[in-house]
Order: C-alpha cells, then sequence, then structure tokens
C-alpha cells in the first residue's frame, strides 16, 4: 500500500480525494495541552493562547504518531516540517527505524522540507504529481530534493505573542509589534530558520511588500498556497492582487490548523510559492 504522511504544520488531511496520514504536533502550556488534529478547535486555541501571561510551548510528533501514520504501507512517502526549528523530522526518521525493522521489505522516503505550512502543502503536491505520473520510488526521492529548490516561503504576522511566550523573540518586541499595529513580514531560510524581515504599518503595504518580495523570488504564476489564520480577508486580497498580475496562477486559500495558527498567530497569514 502506499502511503502519503506528514506532520500537522502541512494543515492538510486529504489532496484531490487522497488521504494524507498526519502525525500531530503539540501546543502546551502548564495548564493546558492542545493535540494539533482534525478535532482541534483553532478558534479556542488562539482566544486562550492570546490571554495566556506564562510560557507556552509545541512538542513534535511522537514516534508511536508516526508509526501509527506509517501502518500498512509498503511505499511510504512523508513530509516534516524544518529539522533547525523542531524535532519532527528525527522523531519521523527514528519511527523510519524501527517500521523496517519490521517490515524490511518496506520504501520509506522522508523530507526535511527546511520549511512548514503552504510550502510543505506544494511538496505534498508534488508527491502526489509525481506518482499519478507512474515515477518509480527512487525518482521521486530525487525529484522532490530539485523541487524544493524551486519553491519559497513567506509569511506576515500581526503579532509575536506566542513567539515571546516561547522564548524566540523578546517580550519587550513582541508589545511593540501588537501596540504600533505593526505587521512582520518575513521569510523561510534555505537552511530552515524564520527571518523576520520587515516592519510594515498599514494592510495596503504589507500586500504591496509581499507581492514585491514574491516577485523578486521569481514567482510568475505557479502555484500560490496561503493559509490564514482567521484572516480569510487578507489571504484573499492578495490572492486577487497576485492574479491580476498572473491571471492563470493557480491559488488555494484555506485556514490554518494549529501548529500554524500558534506561530502565526490571529491575523497572520503564510504563503507558499512555486518559483
Amino acid at each position: 500500500m502506499i502511503k502519503f504522511v506528514t506532520d500537522s504544520s502541512c494543515d492538510i488531511y486529504e489532496l484531490n480525494g487522497t488521504p494524507i496520514n498526519v502525525a500531530p504536533l503539540k501546543i502546551s502550556t502548564a495548564e493546558r495541552e492542545f493535540t494539533d488534529n482534525e478535532s482541534l478547535n483553532v478558534h479556542e486555541m488562539l482566544d486562550y493562547l492570546a490571554s495566556y501571561r506564562d510560557r507556552s510551548y509545541t512538542a513534535c510528533p511522537s514516534t508511536d504518531s508516526w508509526l501509527q501514520a506509517f501502518e500498512g504501507g509498503s511505499e511510504i512517502y512523508v513530509v516534516t516540517m524544518t529539522s533547525n526549528l523542531s524535532g519532527t523530522y528525527n522523531s519521523a526518521c527514528i519511527a523510519k527505524d524501527l517500521y523496517l525493522e519490521k517490515h524490511p521489505e518496506a520504501k520509506i522516503c522522508i523530507t526535511d522540507t527546511l520549511t512548514t505550512g503552504p510550502e510543505m502543502h506544494l511538496v505534498m503536491e508534488k508527491i502526489l504529481e509525481y506518482k499519478e505520473k507512474g515515477r518509480t520510488f527512487e525518482e521521486i526521492e530525487t525529484g522532490i530534493k530539485d523541487y524544493l529548490k524551486t519553491t519559497r516561503l513567506f509569511f506576515s504576522f500581526k503579532s509575536l505573542h506566542n513567539f515571546a511566550q516561547n522564548g524566540r523573540v523578546s517580550k519587550v518586541v513582541a508589545s511593540l509589534v501588537g501596540k504600533l499595529n505593526i505587521s512582520i513580514i518575513g521569510t523561510a531560510t534555505a537552511d530552515g530558520n524564520i527571518d523576520p524581515q520587515f516592519k510594515i504599518r498599514g494592510e495596503k503595504c504589507v500586500l504591496n511588500k509581499l507581492t514585491t518580495e514574491m516577485y523578486s523570488a521569481g514567482f510568475k504564476g505557479g502555484k500560490l498556497r496561503i493559509c490564514h489564520i482567521e484572516n480569510e480577508d487578507l489571504a484573499m486580497k492578495l490572492g486577487d492582487l497576485v492574479k491580476e498580475k498572473y491571471p492563470d496562477t493557480d491559488l488555494s486559500v484555506y485556514p490554518a490548523r494549529g501548529l500554524c495558527s500558534y506561530y502565526g498567530e490571529r491575523g497572520g497569514i503564510i504563503i507558499g510559492i512555486e518559483c
């Protein structure tokens, strides 16, 4: 059996009717734990975290959750978020070794995307496309490495509260962003880290800066995937603006699930593009 597997930061559970097996991450505080699965109430989680003033943190999928996702597979394609910000990739690799001990005939391809969210979505789409075209396991494994050289991730965040609570930015910086109504625009670096690059005020300026960065990266109307954290309006405006320039753009806009909502926070959007 062929299985397609990802961690929950990819935000998808099926693609064009094909089920995607998901290993969930967890978002926790000293008081509560949220499992990033299909039953998670993202709105309620965001409300809770916005009012919580102590430390919050995330945890990668357990080895057992990966093994459950692999179960029954003889040819398994796994897409994980960046290994530089999470132990998710390493956890998947441990599960792979354990699975192969019991199923030595199986083939497992694990891709460390060095990114998250919509860019992972693009990678999983490409794997399914390759499989539909009849490519072999080895051809897909090589092809995905090449494909990742043609994709990019950008984001616009209206809050850094959870980054601060998680210890990734100072609380002083996060407080200034919230009070001054500033959006932080940035990208994922080639080595899989998050790079906040610009402080922008005003929706029109945010949209203009995002499109400028996308076009500078080489976007010319390919696939555009945008996940939003309760801000479909901004996501659609960005999509419409891009399609004015490139009418044939393959656009998909959808709500973020738990992990991307935790870091993107209410009002944020995350963008994956083909260059």
